[in-house]
C-alpha cells in the first residue's frame, strides 16, 4: 500500500514525489527527522542525495530527478533518457543517462550512468519540468551512443515519427558533430526521413540487388489504374514481382489511402507486391531480400538465369 507523507513547508519535485538532501535540509528538517520517516514506512531513500516521499513505485519522472539530485546541480539527463522524459514511446532503458560538464565532480549510484562531456551547453537545455536536453540534442546523441546501428537508427526514426522533433532539426543539430564513427550512418538516416532523395533509396536497392546476386530490376515503370496515373518503384517485368519503397511520408495518414489504391491495382493485375520501408534497408536488409529472393523463386525465377 503506498503511503504518502510531505511535512509542511517540503514540496517534492512535481511528479515524482522526490526530494533532495538540499531541499529537506532547507524546509528545516533534520537528519534524524530524515531517518525517522524512512524507518517509520513513509519514505524511501533513492541513491545517497534524496529521498521519495511515499513508499510505492518510483516513476519515472521520479527516476529523473533522484539521478539529477544524485549527478549534481548542473547535471541533465541527456540521449535516449531526455527523449523518454519528452514523451518517446515504446522505448525503454533500464539506465538513466546523465551528463555533466566537462570537470564536474561525478557521483554515481545504481542505474545511472553519469558522464562528462564538452557539448552540453545551456542553450541545449529544456528550461521547464525535468532538466533535461531537448529532444533534438538528445536524439543525435543517443544515436551516437547507442549499442548498434540499428540501435541508432530506430531512436532518430522514432523521434521524428513520435513528432518529438524533425529532420530539419537533427541535421542542424548533426553540424556540431564534427567526427565521431557513426556520423555517416547518422547523416545517411536523416536523409531518409528528410524524404529529399526517394532516388537514392532506390539506387541503393539496385546497388544491394548486384551485390546479392538478383537480376536488376527496371526502376519507377508508369503504370494507369482506376485512380489515374502512379509510379512503381521497381519491378521485375519477367516474373511479375513489384517492390515499394516506403519512405517516412508512407506513415501518414494521408497517403494511407492512396498507397493502398495503388497497391491493390498492381494486385489485381497478378503481380506479387513487396513493401520495403527505407529503415528496413538500414536495419533488416537481409530479411527483406530473402523475402524478395523467395517472391522471385515463387514466380519462376533462379540464379542459373543469370548465367544464361
Amino acid at each position: 500500500m503506498r503511503r504518502t507523507s510531505a511535512p509542511h513547508g517540503l514540496a517534492p519535485r512535481a511528479g515524482g514525489g522526490i526530494v533532495s538532501r538540499r531541499q529537506v535540509y532547507a524546509a528545516g528538517l533534520t537528519r534524524s527527522e530524515v531517518t525517522a520517516h524512512r524507518r517509520g514506512g513513509r519514505w524511501q531513500r533513492v541513491h545517497t542525495q534524496s529521498s521519495a516521499v511515499h513508499t510505492g513505485p518510483i516513476s519515472h519522472s521520479g527516476l529523473l530527478w533522484a539521478a539529477v539530485f544524485e549527478a549534481g546541480d548542473r547535471a541533465c539527463p541527456d540521449g535516449a533518457s531526455a527523449l523518454i522524459a519528452a514523451g518517446l514511446e515504446h522505448y525503454t532503458e533500464e539506465v538513466v543517462r546523465v551528463s555533466v560538464p566537462r570537470g564536474v565532480l561525478v557521483r554515481r549510484g545504481p542505474g545511472i550512468n553519469v558522464r562528462q562531456t564538452r557539448r552540453l551547453a545551456d542553450a541545449d537545455k529544456v528550461g521547464v519540468g525535468v532538466p533535461r536536453t531537448k529532444a533534438h540534442v538528445a536524439a543525435i546523441r543517443a544515436a551516437l551512443w547507442a549499442r548498434s546501428d540499428k540501435q541508432a537508427t530506430l531512436l532518430l526514426t522514432m523521434a521524428v515519427q513520435q513528432r518529438l522533433t524533425t529532420p530539419e532539426q537533427l541535421v542542424k543539430e548533426l553540424l556540431r558533430i564534427k567526427r565521431d564513427r557513426r556520423r555517416a550512418l547518422i547523416t545517411s538516416v536523416i536523409t531518409d526521413l528528410l524524404d529529399g532523395v526517394r532516388s537514392l533509396g532506390e539506387q541503393e536497392f539496385a546497388r544491394l540487388c548486384h551485390e546479392r546476386g538478383l537480376p536488376e530490376p527496371t526502376r519507377q515503370v508508369v503504370r494507369k489504374g482506376r485512380s489515374g496515373r502512379y509510379y512503381l518503384d521497381v519491378i521485375w517485368e519477367e516474373w511479375g514481382v513489384v517492390v515499394e519503397i516506403d519512405g517516412i511520408q508512407h506513415s501518414r495518414a494521408t497517403n494511407v489511402v492512396a498507397d493502398a489504391l495503388r497497391h491493390n491495382d498492381v494486385a489485381l493485375g497478378n503481380a506479387l507486391v513487396l513493401r520495403l520501408p527505407l529503415l528496413g534497408l538500414r536495419v533488416a536488409p537481409d530479411e527483406f531480400f530473402e523475402q524478395i529472393e523467395a517472391a522471385l523463386a515463387g514466380r519462376g525465377w533462379r540464379r542459373c538465369d543469370l548465367a544464361s
